[in-house]
């Protein structure tokens, strides 16, 4: 089986969401977990914050004022995902068009889901976060890149580096993750299944 090969560089309009300890509730909001397929979990993504309770936008949130509307990165603030393992809170960002979170650094479990489901999370420094923020702030919708290859971020006159995995770089490039890891042993794993059923076999024969 090929790879399935992802851009090396992801680009564009990013968004400012400065919010301290934003966490999978927060992010996919827990009454949108009874769908039994990750379909329409865009729908639900930062949905408390998107709509108010009669399902109306709220005008004040980032993502629904232009340009970032068009927003496919976001510059976050501290430990972005922590509490729950849902991975449904992931699911649903690459949903609604999220390919990368930048930030100061994420929750385990939910960096471990990112990386299985494409979502890129470069860590960097606060200086450089807030660095970031600012540009993103910016009502021209300015345009951030991120070269996975190389580790580095890219914003107008704004260069810097980012720290990942890199077990989470070749995931994120290759378009990989645990599964298609997985298949690629398919063969040796049938091999062991076999011997291991010719065993149980001959002990209980015995």
């Amino acid at each position: 089986m090929k790879d399935k090969q992802m851009t090396k560089t992801i680009k564009g309009i990013a968004a400012p969401l400065p919010l301290a300890n934003v966490d999978t509730d927060v992010i996919m909001p827990k009454r949108f977990l009874i769908t039994i397929t990750r379909e329409g979990l865009g729908d639900g993504t930062f949905a408390d914050l998107r709509f108010d309770s009669a399902g109306e936008q709220r005008p004040e949130f980032i993502l629904n004022k232009s340009p970032w509307t068009r927003a496919s990165i976001l510059v976050v603030g501290d430990n972005f995902g922590c509490g729950s393992s849902r991975e449904h809170a992931v699911w649903g960002m690459r949903q609604l068009g999220i390919n990368a979170c930048i930030g100061t650094g994420f929750a385990g479990i939910f960096y471990d889901n990112a990386r299985k489901n494409g979502l890129a999370l470069p860590v960097v420094s606060p200086s450089t976060r807030d660095l970031l923020l600012q540009f993103a702030s910016d009502a021209s919708g300015n345009e951030v890149s991120i070269d996975l290859e190389r580790r580095t971020i890219t914003a107008a006159d704004i260069s810097a580096p980012f720290e990942m995995g890199d077990a989470t770089q070749t995931a994120l490039i290759r378009g990989r993750d645990d599964t298609l890891d997985s298949l690629k042993h398919a063969g040796a794993i049938r091999d062991y299944e076999a011997e291991l059923k010719s065993e149980m076999r001959v002990s209980v024969i015995k």
